[in-house]
């Protein structure tokens, strides 16, 4: 047990778990996105099994770490370009992620659809329902793999005891699970946020994209970006609940007959 009063083992635990949040942070915007289209009842348990999928994938991909260095070996070249299995798989993953924000986001604003049944037989609308929820369900394991390997692949870079790494792993999936459903319920509150978290994700999609052609982007710049615009955004949308809180208090004229 001396190894636990070792600072330096302390000092890359935490820094590693610090950076697991910061990389999770575009996981859960995407799971508190995704599970906003389910019905109230559902959402807790969709945020918990993602994320649970999430410390899942990371685990078995730091158990795999051979595999995971292989990834970065070319597989084949175009124009040039080496082209890893790594590659490929933030390729596939900044595409799903282009594709589905911008669907999302012509959903939010243009077209906005109406999730879910129409009948009104019980049976149905729970065949509906689970068919809903496996569908996300499905769709945060594609997402989870792409951001997993990239986590991973950061944190070997960084530590080298995976005992480090797992413990981070878990600790910052536990935060993220409680956070996750603050996070959801402010999105699905202000549909303008949700909008703002969905070009987030657009811009973390190209990223991926262009990563896999090696322009990388660091995620500071991004996220940055990222802050920026939503504290702008906290500011509109305490100046329009101002705007509001006065309206109420004004007096209704009376009509003079």
């Amino acid at each position: 047990m001396d190894f636990l009063l070792d600072p330096n083992i302390w000092v890359a635990f935490f820094m590693l778990t610090a950076l697991e949040i910061v990389l999770g942070i575009d996981n859960i915007v995407f799971i508190s996105v995704l599970v906003g289209r389910l019905p109230a009842h559902m959402r807790d348990r969709a945020r918990k099994i993602g994320l649970a999928m999430a410390m899942i994938f990371r685990i078995l991909l730091l158990f795999s770490l051979s595999w995971i260095m292989g990834l970065t070996a070319d597989l084949f070249q175009v124009a040039g370009q080496g082209i890893s299995g790594r590659d490929l798989v933030l390729l596939l993953g900044g595409l799903f992620l282009l594709y589905k924000a911008s669907h999302e986001i012509f959903v939010e604003v243009e077209a906005p659809e109406q999730h879910g049944p129409t009948e009104t037989d019980d049976a149905a609308l729970q065949k509906s329902g689970r068919k809903l929820f496996w569908n996300i369900i499905a769709q945060i394991a594609v997402i989870d793999i792409v951001f997993s390997l990239d986590s991973v692949i950061t944190a070997v870079a960084m530590v080298d005891e995976i005992w480090i790494m797992v413990a981070a792993v878990i600790t910052s999936i536990s935060v993220m699970m409680l956070a996750a459903r603050s996070i959801s319920e402010f999105v699905e509150r202000h549909p303008s946020v949700k909008v703002l978290a969905l070009a987030f994700l657009v811009m973390i999609g190209m990223a991926l994209t262009a990563e896999a052609f090696d322009a990388h982007i660091p995620k500071g710049y991004i996220y940055s970006a990222m802050a920026f615009s939503l504290a702008v955004e906290v500011l509109n949308i305490r100046a329009r609940n101002k705007r509001k809180a006065q309206a109420g208090k004004q007096p209704i004229p009376v009509s003079q007959n």
